[in-house]
């Protein structure tokens, strides 16, 4: 049996969960998530907190039990606080703004590169930092990756796209290499 799956999920007041089978709905004051469940997991509410058990027991399903416990916690944080990832920008003449629901970023290409936020993402600059929100962990996770993936931080300069607490390994250069400082 999983570790993590036995664990049960305290609901706060404002977020509601209704089970359909299946299918998990969390409700609170961030909107609204749904998930189905694996067929060998069930969900079940009890006085304000949520417990998810294993029908079987076999390997797959204790990774299962532990993956869906985990999941349904992240929803529950997510519908009652939200998710927020922050990239910097670092590099000479790197810039960022918003307009709406569109990022648009300068980072030495011969174009700006764009962005459109989907649903229930939204997006905050200040200066050099992106701050991503969101509902839903998973979104906000793949969007602040995607937003990195287009100039990750080179490791000679340090120059690119990076999360705020990101340590990034430098490498020394060919002139440090040639003189024998290394």
């Amino acid at each position: 049996m999983s570790k993590i799956g036995k664990l049960p999920i305290k609901l706060p007041p404002q977020v509601t969960v209704q089970i359909d089978g299946s299918k998990v709905v969390v409700t609170g004051s961030g909107g609204t998530l749904e998930r189905h469940l694996p067929a060998e997991i069930a969900a079940e509410v009890k006085d304000g907190w949520l417990f998810v058990t294993a029908k079987k027991a076999s390997p797959l399903t204790s990774a299962l039990h532990g993956t869906t416990r985990a999941l349904l916690s992240n929803m529950v944080t997510g519908v009652s606080g939200g998710w927020k990832k922050t990239l910097e920008l670092v590099g000479a003449g790197y810039k960022v703004e918003t307009n709406g629901q569109e990022l648009t970023l300068n980072i030495g290409f011969s174009r700006p590169v764009k962005f459109k936020a989907p649903e229930g993402i939204s997006f905050k600059v200040e200066k050099s930092l992106i701050t991503i929100e969101g509902r839903d962990k998973e979104a906000v996770g793949q969007m602040a990756a995607t937003i990195r993936a287009i100039r990750p931080p080179e490791p000679y300069k340090g120059k690119g796209i990076r999360y705020q607490d990101e340590v990034v390994r430098r490498k020394a250069g060919k002139v440090a290499k040639a003189t024998g400082t290394v």
